[in-house]
């Protein structure tokens, strides 16, 4: 059977900023090609690349050691928690505070729940840090509840950043229900029927990293 993978995923550059507040990432040639050829025969370059960054960078995973001390880090979480996930795409074009309307009557149990938002669409200017979509305490609860497996969202944060609290990120990550922010291409989407995956370095004592997020399409 064939297959479609749809990319989910920002370009991460040098000098882009992903949270306002945070460092740009620093990408430039640890060895050079050019350097290179004094340690090779003729005609044989190579490139080894230099990256100095937050991890909070580009579209990122947070898993429970992000928030939580004792939480289980990246090294930690096996590969059930984000590789081949069967996935629905949750419509929530126009809404800023995204309520537990959005989910009701969704089959979402085991599921990584993508959450459309079209807010990718302001990435790489001022727009895209203020007033942007969220989820609510309440919604976050109800996923809980639903026992979903991901959360994942277009947008500059999947809570509200206007105040300093972060109830989604305390109830989802509280319950080992993983979260990726900061996709884009969700328009591309069906709405079920197919799997997600954002799989991340296995680093220790890291709760965020950066992931390849995409989905997978039987065709």
């Amino acid at each position: 059977m064939k297959k479609k993978y749809i990319d989910l995923s920002h370009v991460i550059e040098a000098g882009m900023i992903t949270y306002k507040g945070l460092p740009a990432p620093l990408i430039c040639d640890y060895l050079s090609r050019e350097k290179s050829k004094d340690f090779y025969e003729a005609g044989t370059s190579f490139q080894i690349g230099k990256i100095e960054m937050v991890s909070n960078t580009g579209t990122y995973l947070d898993c429970p050691f992000h928030r939580y001390e004792h939480g289980k880090d990246l090294a930690q979480m096996e590969l059930e928690a984000f590789a081949d996930l069967e996935a629905i795409t949750i419509h929530a074009m126009g809404a800023q505070a995204i309520d537990v309307a959005h989910f009701q009557g969704q089959s979402l149990e085991n599921k990584a729940v993508i959450i459309r938002t079209d807010w990718s669409k302001h990435w790489n200017t001022d727009l895209y840090f203020e007033n942007h979509p969220f989820l609510t305490a309440a919604a976050a609860q109800f996923l809980k509840v639903a026992k979903v497996k991901l959360v994942g969202i277009d947008s500059h944060n999947i809570d509200d950043t206007r105040g300093n609290a972060r109830p989604v990120h305390t109830i989802l990550l509280g319950a080992e229900i993983l979260i990726v922010e900061h996709m884009c291409n969700l328009h591309a989407l069906p709405i079920d029927n197919y799997r997600f995956s954002a799989v991340p370095p296995k680093f220790k004592g890291v709760g965020t990293f950066p992931v390849r997020a995409f989905a997978t399409l039987k065709l």
